[in-house]
């Protein structure tokens, strides 16, 4: 199933030290498997180690593939840290296959249009996994014409999201993002309203919540107050739900269907599905048959993600929605906000939304023991980022410049691992760093033979912003430090954007 750059320039720049990141993978993979992994992803991982290889090979030969590269074109974003996966999903509307004509035959403009879509972020580490549903009435810039790579979101005009795919397909989609994140779609997926409907036939009904009684004639779907079980047709039109419930918006309707995905994983990961060969066929039949993804996302590539994600849980499967306001040109439609952008940096250098519990420092200083003897006008001093806050060096340099310090900025750091801050020093630079140390509240000193006559700080996760040394030179007040590496306590959110998981009960 289913901002900010780091604009610190790599000025002057230090060693930097690896991570652990490795050791810390190899002992991931021995760790017992739990069933706990997104449900097609899972299923893929079942028929690829279960040996059925004809049944495997059948599988792959039902997916339909795009190759993008040539259509997409090389302009695109890089990756601000290596490891993530980001898959766009997109549910496109058309109508054949469906056996009905319910929901009538084409779209108003002809052709179909994406009226869910979903980014799928897989953290590096495989612990944690993120759905971001875009609304599709959002206005956007977008390429005016996604057929010539000159013409780009910069240069483009503003489109309802959902109008991107029936312009221009999932190349048009992709490109369309990207511009607009900066952040490089890895895969995507098309499931069309065929294969929704059989997949949910052949879970055998996924259990819904519904607050009121519902009749809407549109989504042709009538149904008592409270849960219940709904087979593929029915859940076509819950999902499709929207003007007769709630406040009749899409972002009510995006509400149910990430509760509806909730509900999806929870029964994959409570029943026997992964154990009946005859039913998991039949859901993998019904997803593959319907699937359009790019020419390297076949089988074999989603079981190699399915097996990354063995351990994953549901309280680590979260659904959010891109953060909007009503659009002022017109009050049917919605715009990104600021916190928006906000999401959108958080996911380029892989954060999470909320706050895990961090590392103590292993030394909390305070007020210096000892009379600082090493003037800072007397110390370079290099700031490297390794928090995921674009702008933090540049902040700490101007606050450690205007106290007589001679402040650069450094390398960001290539390591996740870092919690709070880090003053890496020689030996023979040992009261130079205790200098710096008094300028950050609870950080650490470690002694490191290979950054020279320079003082290296290392800022990450939880890093407390500068304050004044006590034999700072100068008057000048400290400039003001809007950014912040704060960690939150542990449960709390890293923003104002709510956020469900996929363990939470689907009545909520």
């Amino acid at each position: 199933m289913t901002g900010w750059e780091q604009d610190d320039s790599a000025a002057g720049t230090p060693p930097t030290h690896p991570t652990r990141r490795s050791i810390r993978e190899a002992r991931a993979r021995q760790r017992p498997r739990r069933r706990k992994f997104p449900l097609i992803l899972a299923a893929l991982l079942v028929v690829g180690l279960g040996g059925v290889a004809a049944a495997y090979r059948n599988l792959d030969s039902n997916i339909d593939r795009i190759d993008v590269a040539s259509i997409i074109g090389t302009d695109r974003p890089t990756a601000a840290v290596e490891g993530p996966l980001n898959i766009l999903v997109m549910g496109s509307d058309t109508r054949q296959g469906i056996g009905t004509t319910d929901y009538g035959t084409d779209t108003v403009e002809g052709g179909a249009h994406s009226d869910t879509n979903l980014l799928v972020h897989i953290s590096a580490d495989r612990k944690r996994a993120l759905v971001v549903s875009i609304p599709r009435d959002s206005m956007v810039k977008a390429p005016e014409d996604c057929a010539d790579l000159t013409s780009t979101v910069e240069n483009g005009v503003v489109r309802q999201w959902n109008h991107n795919y029936n312009k221009g397909g999932a190349p048009c989609v992709i490109r369309t993002f990207e511009g607009n994140t900066d952040i490089r779609v890895d895969h995507f997926i098309v499931i069309d309203f065929a294969g929704f409907q059989r997949m949910v036939d052949a879970l055998g009904g996924v259990e819904v919540c519904l607050p009121q009684d519902v009749k809407d004639k549109d989504a042709h779907f009538e149904l008592a107050a409270g849960r219940h079980v709904l087979d593929g047709k029915q859940a076509l039109g819950y999902v499709r739900l929207r003007k007769t419930v709630g406040d009749g918006s899409d972002l009510g309707r995006i509400e149910r269907q990430q509760a509806f995905l909730s509900s999806v994983a929870q029964k994959a990961t409570s029943t026997s599905l992964l154990l009946r060969p005859d039913r998991l066929y039949s859901f993998l039949d019904a997803a593959t048959e319907s699937m359009t993804t790019d020419d390297e996302l076949g089988t074999t590539e989603l079981a190699r993600i399915a097996h990354s994600l063995r351990s994953i849980g549901l309280r680590k499967v979260e659904f959010v929605t891109v953060p909007t306001e009503v659009y002022p040109e017109d009050p049917n439609r919605v715009q990104w906000t600021a916190e928006a952008d906000e999401l959108w940096r958080l996911i380029r250098h892989d954060r999470p939304l909320q706050a895990e519990e961090a590392a103590a420092p292993t030394e909390v200083p305070t007020t210096p023991s000892e009379p600082l003897t090493v003037s800072p006008d007397e110390i370079s001093v290099y700031v490297s980022n390794a928090s995921g806050v674009g702008g933090l060096s540049r902040q700490t340099v101007s606050a450690l410049s205007v106290q007589g310090f001679v402040a650069m900025i450094g390398a960001d750091v290539p390591t996740r691992d870092l919690t709070g801050t880090a003053i890496r020093h020689a030996a023979d630079q040992a009261e130079a760093a205790r200098t710096v140390q008094a300028a950050f509240p609870g950080s650490v000193l470690v002694p490191d033979e290979q950054i020279g006559e320079s003082i290296v700080v290392q800022l990450g996760l939880g890093a407390a912003n500068p304050v004044e040394v006590p034999n700072r030179l100068g008057v000048e007040p400290l400039p003001p430090m809007p950014l912040s590496a704060r960690v939150a306590a542990p449960g709390e959110t890293t923003s104002q954007i709510q956020v469900r998981t996929a363990e939470d009960d689907i009545c909520k």
